[in-house]
């Protein structure tokens, strides 16, 4: 029997959420805030792997923000003024399914801001996470990468499925018509954002078992409570790895 058989998959995942729920009572124990950004192109996985992670959690303790596309109000404002309240407090997890980094990807490739807001954003965005890790969050940061040709089986598999007609947006329409276009801001955004206080990590997705047992890995082994950190295995190298990898040619993105 295959290790990814459904069987096999399942019973790792149901251990890996368990020790989830272990860390997430440690870290309401102690006060600890989690902050993960989960980023990617269209259909990478990244509503599948935030319900993996959320739906053993505390409704009380854990946030999912995917906030809708700016107000005439939030286009005036500064631009990280509409995460800041969405932050969390002490004990508090937060999953942004998409983030500030919205302006480096969507919003550059598809012309709704403007270069120079662009460039404010990602010559600013070091210090603003460094300010929110100083503050004692600890923040995560998850690329989900996905090949073009997987990109438009799962597209596809949208269009025609009534029961996602949730997920389908107008974007999906240009996801694959722009994907050199999405390719480059992506390489821009992840070679000017990956700082000391925020790194990226990049997931290969094109496998949905292994993109999301390896997401659970690499969040549980980053909060590292004490209790748990030897005895969860760290994730794949081959599925979960640092955008350091990349710069070092070691590693390369989808193109």
């Amino acid at each position: 029997m295959s290790v990814w058989s459904d069987e096999e998959a399942l019973a790792r995942q149901e251990k890996l959420q368990i020790a989830l729920v272990d860390t997430q009572i440690w870290s309401m124990k102690t006060g600890h805030k989690v902050c993960i950004l989960f980023e990617g192109r269209d259909a990478a996985g990244k509503d599948g792997a935030i319900k993996r992670i959320t739906e053993v959690l505390s409704v009380r303790k854990t946030r999912v923000i995917a906030l809708p596309k700016p107000t005439e109000f939030d286009r005036g404002a500064w631009w990280f003024q509409r995460y800041v309240g969405q932050l969390p407090t002490a004990g508090d997890w937060v999953l942004f399914n998409r983030s500030w980094y919205n302006r480096a990807g969507v919003e550059r490739v598809m012309g709704f801001s403007r270069p120079e807001e662009q460039e404010t954003f990602i010559h600013d965005v070091p210090a603003f996470e460094s300010m929110l890790v100083r503050s004692g969050i600890t923040l995560i940061k998850l690329w989900l990468d996905i090949s073009r040709d997987e990109q438009k089986e799962r597209l596809d598999a949208r269009r025609s499925d009534p029961l996602k007609r949730l997920k389908v947006s107008e974007l999906d329409a240009v996801a694959q018509e722009k994907w050199g276009d999405y390719s480059q801001a992506r390489d821009d955004m992840l070679k000017r954002s990956h700082h000391e206080h925020g790194p990226w990590t990049c997931v290969a997705t094109d496998s949905k078992k292994k993109a999301r047992e390896n997401i659970l890995r690499h969040v549980i082994t980053e909060l590292a409570c004490p209790e748990l950190s030897a005895k969860v295995a760290a994730p794949d190298p081959d599925v979960v790895f640092s955008y350091d990898a990349v710069i070092e040619g070691r590693r390369t993105l989808e193109k």
